[in-house]
C-alpha cells in the first residue's frame, strides 16, 4: 500500500510539473469529440479524447505489470 501511495504521489507531482506542456496537446479538441453550442448552453462530450486516454493508460499499466 505504501508503494502505491508513493507512486501515485510521484505521478501527481510529475503531472503538475508538466501541466504547462500538457495543456498544449490537442486532447479535448480531437475529431469525434461532440460539442453542441446553443444560445445559453454548451454541451461537451469528449468521446475520442476519452478513448485515447484510456488506451494510453491501459498500455502504461500493462507495461508496469510486466516489470
Amino acid at each position: 500500500m505504501q508503494r502505491i501511495l508513493i507512486a501515485d504521489g510521484l505521478l501527481l507531482l510529475l503531472l503538475g510539473l508538466s501541466w504547462p506542456w500538457l495543456r498544449k496537446l490537442p486532447l479535448g479538441r480531437l475529431p469525434g469529440d461532440i460539442v453542441i453550442e446553443k444560445e445559453r448552453c454548451v454541451f461537451y462530450f469528449p468521446i475520442t479524447t476519452m478513448v485515447v486516454i484510456s488506451v494510453l493508460l491501459t498500455l502504461i499499466l500493462w507495461l508496469f505489470r510486466r516489470f
